[in-house]
């Protein structure tokens, strides 16, 4: 059975960075599309960023562009999420998500993956 462990998060101020890992577990990483998703308490969860089973294609929500990069390694079967420059509103609970169809692009919407993790905080604040 997959599993999905994400770990990095914290509280860090205006402007810093940090990096989120997805450790996966429990079957072949390469074949898959990962995506990195966020949540706020009472509000639904928002898309933040995905990167194809091959690595060649990524796209970010506009809200992130140019600050946060995905990145995934076969060899540690993990998936990173560099956040630079982060702000205020940056602050949520951040999920991994994977569908379990090897080489599906699942999209932006959060019902189009059946694999999650179980979230890591990050808190912007100064």
């Amino acid at each position: 059975q997959v599993r999905l462990v994400e770990f990095g998060g914290r509280t860090v101020k205006p402007g810093d960075s940090l990096r989120l890992t997805c450790a996966v577990s429990g079957r072949t990483f390469s074949p898959y599309a990962m995506a990195w998703f966020r949540q706020v308490p009472g509000e639904d969860r928002e898309f933040v960023a995905f990167i194809s089973w091959s690595g060649a294609t990524t796209n970010y929500a506009d809200s992130v562009k140019g600050r946060f990069t995905i990145s995934k390694d076969n060899a540690k079967n993990s998936l990173y999420l560099q956040m630079n420059n982060l702000k205020p509103e940056d602050t949520a609970v951040y999920y991994c998500a994977a569908p379990n169809v090897p080489r599906m692009a699942p999209g932006q919407s959060p019902g189009g993956y059946d694999d999650w993790g179980q979230g890591t905080q990050v808190t912007v604040s100064a």
